[in-house]
C-alpha cells in the first residue's frame, strides 16, 4: 500500500471502444498470493527472536503509514466531520455483529490469554493470525494505488498503478508472512473483490468514484492502519475489525448525496 496524492484524471475519451479486462487486479493478487507463499517458506528458517524484530516493524510500519494517510488527506476533505461519523457509526454496527470476536474465533481457533487478560498468542504460541490477517488486509486495500488502480483500469485500459501496487503488495506480503504464516494468502481473494467492486462501479458510471471519496476512504482507512499497528505493538486492542464497517458509510454518504442532488434537480426541472 502506498500513500500518494489523488493524480489528475486523464482527459481522454472514456467512451473510446477498448477490450477491458480486470489483469491488473489479477496480477495484484497473484503477487500477493506469491508473496505470503514465499514469505512463509522463509517463516521457517528465521530464528524466533528475529522474528519478532518483523513482527515490532510491522507494527511501527502500520502506524506511521496510518498516521500518514491521515495527515495527507485530511487538510483535503470537504466534509471533515463525517470520519468521526464514520467511525462511531461503523464502529457500533462492528460491535453490535461482534464482528472481531468472530473473525478471531474462525480463523485463531482456541487462544491464550496474558496476565492482563488479552488474548495475544494461540494456544500453541503462535501470533494471532486474524490480527496479521485484518492488517494484511487494509494495507492491500487501502491507498491510491488500490482504489485509484481498477477505476483506471476500467476507464482508460491503463494498468500502471495496479501493476505498481503489485509489486508493492508482493513485498509487503512477503515481509508479513514472514511472521504470520501461509494464513496471509487469505488476503488476496478480500482485495481482488474490493478492487473489483471500483472496477465494475467505474465502468457502469465514470463518474461514481469522485477524489472526495477516495479522500474519505482514504482518512478512515489511514485511522484503521493505525488501530491495527497498535494492536501488534500491544499498546492497545482497538479490534480494528469491529470498525472496519466504517468503510462503507463514505460511500453510502457519497451515494445518497448523488442521489438527493439528482432528485432535486429533476424536481427544479419538472
Amino acid at each position: 500500500m502506498t500513500i500518494i496524492p489523488p493524480p489528475e484524471r486523464c482527459p481522454q475519451d472514456i467512451t473510446q471502444t477498448h477490450e477491458h479486462t480486470m489483469i491488473g487486479t489479477i496480477v495484484n493478487t497473484a503477487a500477493i498470493l506469491a508473496g505470503s507463499a514465499i514469505g512463509a517458506t522463509m517463516k521457517r528458517g528465521i530464528k524466533p527472536q528475529y522474528q519478532q524484530v518483523v513482527f515490532v516493524a510491522i507494527g511501527l510500519c502500520s502506524i506511521a503509514l496510518g498516521l500518514n494517510a491521515c495527515v495527507q488527506y485530511l487538510p483535503k476533505s470537504h466534509y471533515p466531520v463525517l470520519f468521526i461519523l464514520s467511525m462511531a457509526m461503523g464502529g457500533l454496527v462492528g460491535a453490535s455483529m461482534k464482528l472481531s470476536e468472530r473473525f478471531s474465533r474462525l480463523v485463531d481457533g482456541k487462544q491464550t490469554a496474558t496476565a492482563d487478560g488479552k488474548q495475544t498468542v494461540t494456544a500453541d504460541g503462535k501470533p494471532r493470525l486474524s490480527e496479521g490477517l485484518s492488517t494484511a488486509i487494509l494495507l492491500f486495500c487501502i491507498g491510491t494505488f488500490s482504489m485509484l488502480g481498477p477505476v483506471n483500469s476500467a476507464i482508460l485500459d491503463d494498468n500502471t498503478y495496479l501493476y505498481t501496487n503489485a509489486t508493492l503488495d508482493f513485498i509487503t506480503s512477503m515481509v508479513i508472512a514472514s511472521t504470520y504464516g501461509y494464513g496471509i494468502m487469505l488476503a488476496a481473494p478480500v482485495l481482488f473483490c474490493w478492487q473489483g467492486m471500483f472496477y465494475l462501479v467505474a465502468k457502469l458510471s465514470a463518474s461514481a468514484i469522485s477524489d472526495e471519496l477516495i479522500t474519505e476512504l482514504s482518512v478512515v482507512g489511514g485511522l484503521l492502519i493505525m488501530g491495527s499497528g497498535l494492536g501488534i505493538l500491544k499498546i492497545k486492542d482497538c479490534k480494528t475489525l469491529n470498525l472496519l464497517p466504517a468503510l462503507l458509510v463514505p460511500i453510502l454518504f457519497f451515494m445518497f448525496k448523488a442521489l438527493f442532488v439528482a432528485g432535486l434537480a429533476h424536481w427544479l426541472h419538472s
